[in-house]
């Protein structure tokens, strides 16, 4: 009897021992949000000779799902104006397909309100709820949201959806085989 409440008080041990390191380097923010959250993966985007980002992707037990609630954490390497990141963000929309007009502009005008200005080491974090929601943290503190799942389909696609324009980026944050 000794013997096996001993084992059983291990295993206890071992699997509070594992959730703590499944939650260990991931965001207060991103845990509150995304139940369970652990890290996909991770990537560095660079343009040209310069490094631009440090990404990271969270979900559930670390498995990416579009439908379920996820982080996407972006650590820029380069001071950026947030004007900037918008218009960048509806380049790469409309280079997936996006076409709406309407959309378009509506969008590129919440961006710009909603992206600040960020210097080396900010993170602007983006995330989906399950709900799909869309809300935007500058350095932990929340700048805005979108409630239109169609925003957020299409803004999480610049880095997660089958026609990136960068598809080893994107195969880096969900950790498939390249």
């Amino acid at each position: 009897m000794k013997k096996s409440l001993q084992r059983a008080y291990a295993l206890t041990l071992l699997i509070m021992s594992s959730a703590v390191q499944a939650s260990a380097g991931v965001p207060e923010l991103i845990s509150a949000a995304v139940p369970g959250a652990s890290k996909v993966g991770e990537a560095r985007y660079s343009y040209l000779f310069w490094d631009v980002y440090d990404a990271r992707l969270f979900a559930p037990q670390g498995q990416w799902e579009p439908e379920a609630a996820f982080a996407l954490a972006l650590t820029y390497l380069r001071d950026f104006d947030g004007d900037d990141i918008a218009e960048r963000s509806i380049k790469e929309m409309r280079e997936q397909g996006l076409s709406d007009k309407s959309r378009i502009e509506r969008w590129q005008s919440t961006m710009q309100q909603i992206f600040p200005d960020v210097k080396e080491q900010d993170t602007i974090t983006g995330i989906k709820t399950g709900e799909g929601i869309t809300r935007f943290f500058h350095n932990d503190k929340l700048v805005g949201e979108v409630d239109d799942p169609a925003f957020g389909e299409w803004f999480f696609n610049i880095w997660l959806g089958p026609q990136t324009t960068e598809p080893e980026f994107r195969a880096k944050l969900l950790e498939l085989e390249e």
